[in-house]
């Protein structure tokens, strides 16, 4: 098995909190991370396919194919965006970066096609990350009156 990485940067904004939280809960639980107005960061993400090179080509996948799917996919959606209110994918989520790298893997498992996905790691900074695998995972959604009104699965 090969495994072939793509890496990308975007920037962002959001907001981590929980609407059916107090103002209190919200504030001791994420901190700084909770400022109403949002904070941001440079994000790093790594993109990994795994499969076997096709004999023709010496590709498991072509990586500007594979950059042009997350390109189109996911950083136009979300580069210089905040994530609490510009993407409509991520409406009602918590974006924490473990919710933001489940997210992308659903938008981008069915896409890539002559290797699998294998991983997404997620860098909110340099000391930061997050890598998922796939595995199933529900996040909560939430609506504008602080109920859960449905889940999204991995």
């Amino acid at each position: 098995m090969v495994y072939v990485t793509r890496k990308m940067h975007f920037s962002a904004a959001h907001r981590l909190f929980n609407p059916t939280f107090s103002h209190e809960k919200n504030d001791k639980i994420f901190d700084k991370c909770n400022n109403p107005m949002g904070h941001g960061h440079n994000y790093t993400m790594e993109v990994t396919v795994k499969g076997i090179p096709d004999p023709e080509t010496g590709y498991v996948i072509d990586l500007k194919v594979l950059r042009d799917l997350i390109e189109d996919h996911i950083i136009e959606h979300v580069d210089h965006k905040h994530l609490n209110h510009d993407v409509s994918f991520l409406k009602g989520i918590i974006p924490t970066a473990e919710n933001l790298a489940i997210c992308f893997w659903s938008i981008l498992e069915s896409k890539i096609t002559g290797g699998i996905l294998h991983s997404i790691k997620l860098f909110e900074s340099d000391a930061n990350f997050v890598e998922y695998f796939g595995e199933p995972v529900s996040i909560p959604v939430y609506n504008t009156d602080a109920t859960t009104v449905s889940e999204v699965a991995s």
